[in-house]
């Protein structure tokens, strides 16, 4: 089943349930991917609508450490609460280890690779994590890559 449809019917289990907190959150993905929908002046396939909701949990994270900057925590839990729901419609998320062991496997492919070659580094781990269908955060990647490249 598309993950659109998905989505669709999850926000009518919810209304059913009552559950207000799912199902605004449910309305606000459905939206986000209508609103891209839209903008494409297509049908999103599921890889599209993946990037979506990726771009949302990262807008979570943001809001979520602005609100706890500003004090403001039961605001930053109702963030959380969404990047939760949000994400059990993605594909499964890498772990550090897993992030790790796949760019020390990228740099011995490569042979020795200096730190100028950090970018095709990136390129071809993320690349990687892609064909694996993994979700992974850039930063992360990016960071297992610097201390891997300043290793050597």
């Amino acid at each position: 089943m598309p993950l659109v449809d998905q989505i669709q019917k999850d926000i009518t289990s919810a209304m059913k349930a009552r559950d207000e907190a799912r199902l605004s959150t449910l309305r606000m993905v459905k939206t986000a991917l209508k609103n891209r929908e839209i903008e494409k002046m297509a049908p999103l396939d599921d890889k599209e609508a993946q990037q979506v909701l990726g771009t949302l949990i990262k807008q979570r994270k943001d809001s979520i450490e602005q609100f706890t900057k500003g004090g403001r925590q039961e605001m930053a839990d109702k963030e959380a609460a969404e990047i939760t729901l949000i994400e059990t419609y993605m594909p499964k998320a890498a772990s550090e280890a897993d992030i790790v062991a796949s760019v020390k496997a990228v740099i011995v492919e490569m042979g020795s690779p200096s730190m100028k070659d950090m970018g095709t580094v990136m390129k071809n781990a993320m690349a990687k994590f892609a064909t694996q269908g993994m979700r992974v955060d850039g930063k992360v990647v990016s960071e297992a890559v610097k201390k891997e490249l300043a290793g050597k």
